[in-house]
This record gives C-alpha cells, structure tokens and sequence, in this order.
C-alpha cells in the first residue's frame, strides 16, 4: 500500500459519489492563489462531515479553524432554513479568503466568520449565552485540542456531536513517549475524553489522499 494508491482511491470515490463542484473548486484554488497551506479536509471527509450533520439535523453549528472556508462550505450546506454556521479563524488573511469563497458560494447570510485566537472566541460565545451548537467540528491548532473540546462540551447539548479531525498524526499518537507539543496534546484530549462522563466516542484510523490519519467522533450524553 502507498500513498500513490490511497489518492487513486480517494480520488475514485470523490469522482462517482461527489462530482465537479464549481464552488468548491473555486474556494480551492482561491485558497492555493492566495498561499494558504494544503490541510484542508479532502472532499470525501468533507462530504462526510456533511451527511453527519445532515443525519444529526443541525441547525447550530460551530467549527474551530476556518482556513479557506472549504470544509465551512460543505458544512453549512447541510444546514436547514434559517440554520446558522460559526467558524472561527485567527488569521485575518485566512478568514478573508473564507469570508469570499463563502459568498461566491452562496453562504454568506448562513455563515459567521469570527477573527481571532479560537480560545478567546470560544469564551466569548460562552459569555453571550448562546444556544447549544449541534455539532462542532474542530480542525485548528492540535496543541490546543484539550482546550478545544472542553468548550466544545460547554457549548453544546445532550445529543450534540463534536468532531476533531488529525487526531492519528501519522501514528505517532500510539507513542506515549513522544515530545511532539500535538501528539501530546491530542493524547492528553483523548484521556480528557476518556474521564469526561458527559460524553462517549471512538476514534478511526483513516488513509487517503490527506495520508494516514484519523478523526475523533463524540456524542454529548448529559
């Protein structure tokens, strides 16, 4: 196996499940124009994230590291009638390029792009008291993670889920003795998880265009 064959793959599967999307394309190649790092979500996890909250029937949700707005895109797409998508993204020039790829593809009134370090926004939307978040997908700094989903639980309901996305790190999560600040952080979120009554999840091993990787799935239970 390599990672030659994991792309074919990946690429196979977005061909006959997703097609050409003019609007994601676009956010893509804006995004690339404008120098952005490639660690956007590729489109068959973008097109999951949408069918979770689609099956969830979000109409409130909260996502943690906007980049270029690709995977805000597939998010809010799922949204329902007057549903609402916060995206949160500390980099002016990032959330810029979001800002237009979320307008060019029709996005604007369903999506909020909220500047500046993810903590401080998240506190933010806790002092305002704002409604539950039906789910939250979190995709920024890895070692900031622990602190990420210790909001995501406060900012969210029974019932809600949270995503966190990286969380394999090519393997070198498996190592307990790693230095690396986000295998420490990712592992130090899992055992976070792990003592947290309020929630239940899993975690899957994933391989494909992105490499080999894997995300955390959590439901909110009280």
């Amino acid at each position: 196996m390599s990672q030659q064959q994991w792309t074919a793959v990946d690429e196979y599967f977005s061909e006959v499940l997703i097609g050409p999307d003019e609007a994601l394309e676009s956010a893509l190649a804006a995004a690339d124009a404008a120098g952005l790092p490639h660690i956007n979500v590729a489109p068959n996890q973008g097109k999951l994230l949408q069918l979770l909250a689609r099956t969830q029937g979000a109409r409130r949700i909260l996502e943690v590291g906007t980049l270029g707005g690709y995977s805000a895109i597939w998010l809010a797409r799922a949204l329902p009638a007057g549903g609402r998508l916060i995206t949160l993204e500390i980099d002016p020039a990032h959330a810029a390029v979001a800002t237009a790829n979320l307008a060019h593809a029709g996005l604007a009134d369903s999506v909020e792009v909220r500047v500046g370090p993810a903590a401080d926004s998240l506190r933010q939307l806790a002092e305002d008291g704002v409604e539950p978040f039906d789910l939250v997908f979190i995709d920024a700094d890895k070692p900031s993670n622990p602190l990420y989903f210790e909001w995501a639980v406060k900012l969210t309901r029974p019932g809600s889920l949270i995503v966190v996305d990286n969380v394999v790190r090519g393997g070198a999560v498996g190592d307990a003795d790693s230095t690396d600040p986000s295998v420490v952080a990712v592992r130090r979120m899992h055992d976070l998880i792990a003592a947290e009554p309020r929630v239940t999840a899993t975690s899957v091993q994933t391989v494909g265009t992105k490499g080999y990787d894997g995300f955390t799935l959590i439901r909110v239970e009280g």
